[in-house]
C-alpha cells in the first residue's frame, strides 16, 4: 500500500436531496454535515491519509443570499462542535481558498482549528472554501513567469492553494465534471463517480471507491507493465 493516499471530493447535491424530500436545501446541507463526519471517521480505516473536501466554490457566491449564509453558519457550527474532536483524534485541519471574502467568524474558527491541530499526522484534511483551481493556477503563472517549470508550478501552488498530486476524486450527485476543483493536482488522479447524493455517502460507498481504484493500473503516461513494447 502506498505511503501517501490522498482523496478529494466534491460533495455535490445536498440542496438536491433536500429538495426531493420536500426540506430546505439548507436543510440538505445539514445532512450533509453528517456524511463528512462519516467520511472523515472512516478514512483512515481504508488506508487514506490526505482528504480534502469541497466545500464551497468561489463561483457558490452566485447562489442565494439565504443559502450562502446558512452555508457559512453551518461551516462555523461544524469547526466548533467537530474542531475539539478531529484534535483530539489525531485529525489536522487546513483550510484552502480565499479567507478575506469569508465572514470573520468564520476565519477565525478555521484559524483556531488549524492551529490547534497542526501537529497531528493520523489524517490531513483540507476544506476548501471560496475555492477556485483556476484562479490557483492563474496566480502560480503570475508569480513564476514564462520561463516556470512544471516543477517550478508544483512547488508554488502546493505552497500557496494546492495539497499535492490527487489520487483518488470522488464526486457525488450523479454529475460527471471536475467545477474547478484541483484541476492541476487531479493531472493523473483517478476519476469515480456515484449517483448517490452527499448526505446519503456512507463509509461503504467510500470503500467501494478505494477499492475500484486500487483494482486500476495507473501508469501515468507509461505503457502499462502487462503490455510489451512495440518495436
Amino acid at each position: 500500500m502506498q505511503s501517501r493516499f490522498h482523496v478529494a471530493i466534491i460533495m455535490d447535491g445536498n440542496g438536491r436531496w433536500g429538495q426531493r424530500r420536500g426540506l430546505s436545501r439548507s436543510e440538505g446541507h445539514l445532512a450533509g454535515a453528517e456524511a463528512v463526519r462519516r467520511t472523515v471517521e472512516a478514512a483512515p480505516n481504508f488506508g487514506v491519509t490526505a482528504l480534502t473536501l469541497f466545500a464551497f466554490s468561489s463561483a457558490n457566491w452566485r447562489r442565494p443570499e439565504g443559502e450562502v449564509n446558512a452555508l457559512m453558519a453551518l461551516l462555523r457550527d461544524y469547526l466548533l462542535s467537530d474542531g475539539p474532536k478531529l484534535v483530539e483524534s489525531g485529525v489536522r485541519l487546513h483550510m484552502l481558498g480565499r479567507r478575506d471574502r469569508l465572514p470573520p467568524e468564520l476565519a477565525d474558527q478555521v484559524a483556531q482549528v488549524e492551529a490547534a491541530s497542526a501537529a497531528n499526522a493520523k489524517l490531513t484534511v483540507r476544506i476548501a472554501l471560496d475555492y477556485s483551481s483556476r484562479e490557483a493556477i492563474a496566480q502560480a503563472a503570475v508569480t513564476l513567469g514564462r520561463a516556470a517549470s512544471l516543477d517550478a508550478f508544483d512547488a508554488i501552488i502546493d505552497a500557496g492553494q494546492g495539497c499535492g498530486p490527487v489520487d483518488l476524486m470522488i464526486r457525488t450527485g450523479g454529475e460527471k465534471r471536475l467545477s474547478d476543483f484541483l484541476l492541476w493536482e487531479c493531472a493523473y488522479a483517478e476519476l469515480w463517480f456515484t449517483e448517490r447524493m452527499w448526505p446519503e455517502f456512507e463509509a461503504s460507498d467510500l470503500a467501494d471507491a478505494v477499492c475500484d481504484f486500487r483494482r486500476r493500473e495507473r501508469t501515468f503516461g507509461a505503457v502499462p507493465a502487462a503490455e510489451p513494447c512495440a518495436a
